[in-house]
């Protein structure tokens, strides 16, 4: 049986250059007729959709989250800081609560934002993580998201030491950056990729509320820990911070650290958005995610011993 779960929320063309040489000589040298020049068809730029009004209401109100957001200091880049200290000890707590707890009671008919326990999951074949855009996206704009998941991927699997790369023909994470009109439309998409999701399920992301920035939905074997794929859709209509953070979050989300906590500092698993990007503690914890002396489908007894072991080799002793 394949399990499908929510993991977490996010709230509150080419240049053809010809080259010409110049030579002389003493006497004539015979005229040459020059081969005619292949012609270069560039592929066409995608056309982008004109914006709905549901779409451009959304951009401006993310707008205006994030310059309100900013404005109070939070959606920090630094990573922490001399502010943000953490011990061992916070770094095994944090952890055992971000990767061995469920942020959502699910049901077949309802999903409740309540803290449950659970068991440690993870990948054990490479990530495949298929980029997505609806039309509603520039090209210009493609280009620099994919950059960016590209760039980010290739530090998540320097971190875990897991096989982890953008694959446009083989995916089995699916990420979708897409308008309020098109994500509405993703029923289809999204069961076909994810079979074992609920109507409940479904509606979380096409009826998605406008407190939820950004989410991700990881299926796992039964009650294995192993993760078999994963589908995140992250709003089209966030300004550039707002949407780097949400790439952040839900595809680390979806590595394995599904839960958010209020102790978790410096950390983006914590509602209180005070950091938008991977922070050095979040680092650590894929470390200890993907450590081999972890398994997946770990309950929290069989983990803490293990856990709290390797947190203190990662701060370097004792604290």
């Amino acid at each position: 049986m394949v399990q499908a779960r929510p993991l977490g929320r996010k709230r509150a063309g080419g240049l053809l250059a010809a080259l010409a040489l110049m030579g002389c000589a003493e006497a004539p040298l015979p005229q040459v007729k020059p081969a005619p020049r292949p012609v270069v068809m560039a592929e066409p730029a995608p056309v982008v959709a004109p914006e709905t009004p549901a779409s451009a209401a959304a951009r401006a109100y993310y707008a205006e989250v994030q310059r309100g957001l900013l404005g109070q200091g939070l959606l920090r880049t630094d990573g922490g800081g001399p502010d943000t200290p953490y011990t061992d000890r916070m770094l095994a707590d944090n952890f055992i609560r971000v990767a061995l707890y469920d942020e959502y009671d699910r049901s077949a008919t309802s999903t409740v934002q309540r803290q449950t326990t659970s068991a440690l999951r993870r990948w054990q074949q490479p990530v495949r993580v298929g980029l997505r855009f609806g039309d509603s996206v520039s090209e210009q704009t493609r280009a620099t998201d994919t950059a960016r998941v590209g760039s980010y991927l290739q530090r998540l699997q320097g971190l875990t030491g897991h096989p982890i790369r953008l694959d446009d023909n083989r995916p089995n994470f699916w990420v979708y950056i897409v308008s309020e009109d098109e994500r509405a439309a993703l029923g289809p998409v999204l069961r076909a990729a994810m079979p074992s999701l609920t109507a409940n399920d479904v509606s979380g992301i096409t009826a998605m509320q406008r407190s939820t920035y950004c989410i991700v939905y990881a299926q796992s074997a039964g009650s294995s820990g192993v993760y078999t794929g994963a589908f995140a859709v992250i709003r089209a209509e966030h300004p550039d911070l707002l949407r780097l953070s949400c790439i952040h979050e839900e595809i680390a989300q979806g590595l394995g650290l599904p839960n958010d906590s209020p102790k978790a500092r410096p950390s983006i698993f914590n509602d209180d958005e005070e950091f938008a990007l991977l922070t050095t503690q979040d680092e650590m914890m894929l470390r200890i995610l993907y450590n081999p002396a972890l398994r997946p489908g770990m309950t929290e007894p069989e983990a803490r011993p293990i856990v709290e072991t390797l947190a203190r080799r990662l701060m370097g002793g004792e604290s």
